[in-house]
């Protein structure tokens, strides 16, 4: 398992969707790697869950360790899936509310991408797996469920 200074350029806070709607920069975690900030509108749920699944597929997709491949294949395919119909869902949609996102998720969308360039591949690679649960049921779910996810 990796250590935490691992995840020291990721997004603080093991948070999924649910608990980032109402918890602000919880640090009670086993790692660092998610959202660290709410998410204030129910409308950018989705630009967060795109930006996990776009690094998460990124990684999952370019694994060193082949003997994963094999084990790998169904949760790819899955995450695959979530984002076409993701992307299918939010192009359809009119924005409610035109403009920048929040300062909260630009932050966060941030520290993603800061994360993605100074992460070795290892400490990407552990962050994605240790995540890959809840990112193929949790977070789905409550972009889903819109303002009614408590």
């Amino acid at each position: 398992m990796a250590s935490d200074s691992c995840f020291s350029h990721f997004p603080s806070g093991m948070l999924g969707l649910q608990e980032f709607t109402s918890v602000l920069g919880s640090n009670h975690s086993h790692s660092r790697f998610t959202k660290d900030a709410l998410v204030d509108k129910v409308q950018e749920r989705p630009k967060a869950l795109q930006a996990e699944l776009t690094l998460t597929l990124e990684v999952l997709e370019n694994l060193t360790d082949s003997a994963l491949g094999p084990l790998l294949h169904q949760p790819l395919h899955t995450l695959r899936h979530i984002q076409s119909q993701l992307q299918a869902c939010t192009q359809s949609q009119p924005t409610a509310e035109p403009g920048s996102p929040s300062h909260r998720l630009s932050r966060w969308l941030h520290k993603l991408q800061e994360a993605q360039e100074k992460e070795t591949p290892g400490c990407l690679e552990a962050s994605v797996t240790s995540n890959l649960m809840r990112l193929l049921i949790r977070d789905p779910e409550c972009v889903a469920a819109g303002d009614q996810w408590v």
